[in-house]
């Protein structure tokens, strides 16, 4: 199996959360640990998510959220090098909270992986637009939700079947039907995939 790495985003993702029931439920799966989910330090973030993709055997898939999906793009090119493919979900725009300020300015060079961006038309926490500008930033495929709000769990979204299914894309393997079977949630928007 191809190991999966799971990136939250800032305060983490809680409990009934998507990356909270795939971390529980996908065989392999590590989810990156940070020392302050509160008051994100890039340089910490950043080192975190490099060791734990750096510890494993073999290249790995990211599935990344928020402001997970930022910090991915800060790795230096020996972590960015293990990576496989990446799922980059709902991406926070740093430069719109003060709070995340350390995370700007975000890179707008090519990943040196294959990636998936999703985005939705109404996400607080970044415009669709400039999800849309970070898609042809990096060289990655661009899916839009609509009115999906930031693709968490208040925005109804548990087990998230479709994203599960993004995954599989990435990584050529099929996951057990617990996975989608973990939450009632389900998604409340319909995807239109663009190639961007």
């Amino acid at each position: 199996m191809v190991p999966i790495i799971i990136v939250p985003g800032w305060r983490d993702s809680g409990p009934g959360h998507w990356q909270s029931l795939w971390a529980q439920a996908l065989p392999g799966a590590v989810r990156v640990q940070q020392d302050d989910w509160i008051a994100p330090s890039r340089s910490a973030w950043v080192a975190s998510i490099a060791r734990t993709i750096l510890a494993q055997p073999e290249p790995v898939v990211v599935v990344a959220h928020s402001l997970g999906c930022i910090a991915t793009t800060h790795l230096p090119p020996e972590a960015a090098r293990h990576i496989h493919g990446a799922l980059l979900v709902a991406p926070a725009d740093p430069e719109r909270r003060g709070v995340l300020a350390d995370f700007a300015p975000v890179p707008y060079q090519a990943l040196p992986y294959h990636s998936l961006i999703v985005a939705s038309s109404n996400d607080p926490y970044c415009p669709v637009r400039t999800a849309g500008a970070y898609a042809r930033a990096w060289g990655s495929e661009f899916v839009r939700l609509q009115n999906a709000g930031h693709i968490n769990i208040e925005s109804g979204f548990g087990a998230w079947p479709l994203g599960l299914a993004l995954l599989q894309s990435l990584t050529g393997e099929s996951y057990p039907a617990a996975v989608t079977a973990t939450s009632s949630v389900s998604p409340i928007s319909t995807a239109l995939q663009e190639s961007v």
